[in-house]
């Protein structure tokens, strides 16, 4: 199985992060992620992040105060806010002298063979050109896709299609625990076997807020199916992932099978 050596010796690296990690009252966090991403960047290492926010972004700007229920409304609030989402990108990773370029994705390209094929071409390239890829989900033209932490099980996904050797998913709390993390009988997780069905473990339910959807739910789910494929995963907070890029043991590792 995968130890945690594999953090540090990863190569090829798909990293990510939800709508309520860099919008809103944590939009802040944005900086110091971009940095972090440069930073493994520069250093040679193959990044491809995962990146919701589009509808959180375009929403206020239709002066929607909540995440809209209504899918026409929340395809409108996408196409609003993609090209804001990826301007703020871009622009900060523009001090790091990186460019960034634009993949818009459903579960189903990635599971249609043609698209999948020329899906990872275009990442490829991109990485071959020292670019960073910055996927999302195509919600303007998604159906049922925008629903419960699809971006975690669209970033295992992409793991997988583009042979990453470690999937990095980002979330707003450290560590995964073995109950909410607002209870006191919490006690953080710090590796997950291959194959470990959690017994015990409370997960809680995968959410709806104002700005995304998810949960622990979702990301376990996400890490289940990445580690299968053998790529280890990592769950730990956005403002840690500095300690991650320097090398530092956080949040909680899901060892992977032996197929990678």
């Amino acid at each position: 199985m995968t130890t945690r050596s594999a953090q540090h010796n990863a190569s090829r690296i798909v990293v990510k992060v939800g709508s309520s990690s860099i919008s809103g009252e944590r939009e802040h966090q944005v900086p110091g992620l971009v940095e972090a991403l440069a930073s493994w960047r520069h250093a040679g290492r193959d990044i491809v992040l995962v990146s919701s926010g589009a509808i959180a972004i375009g929403a206020p700007f239709l002066n929607l105060s909540d995440r809209p229920q209504d899918l026409a409304t929340q395809q409108a609030a996408a196409a609003v806010g993609q090209n804001l989402l990826m301007a703020r990108y871009q622009e900060m990773f523009s001090r790091y002298s990186i460019i960034t370029g634009q993949l818009l994705l459903t579960v189903g390209d990635v599971e249609n063979q043609t698209s999948r094929t020329n899906a990872l071409r275009t990442i490829e390239r991109l990485l071959g050109l020292g670019v960073i890829p910055i996927v999302n989900e195509n919600d303007t033209v998604a159906t049922q896709e925008i629903r419960f932490g699809d971006n975690d099980r669209l970033a295992a996904l992409v793991s997988e299609m583009v042979s990453a050797d470690l999937l990095v998913l980002l979330s707003d709390v450290d560590s995964l625990y073995t109950h909410p993390p607002v209870d006191p009988r919490a006690k953080r997780i710090e590796v997950v076997p291959f194959g470990d069905d959690l017994a015990g473990v409370e997960l809680g339910e995968a959410l709806v807020n104002s700005v995304g959807t998810g949960g622990a739910v979702t990301k376990v789910s996400a890490a289940r199916m990445a580690t299968a494929a053998g790529i280890p995963t990592l769950l730990t907070a956005t403002t840690s992932l500095a300690d991650v890029v320097s090398g530092k043991n956080v949040g909680t590792w899901f060892e992977a099978s032996d197929l990678h």
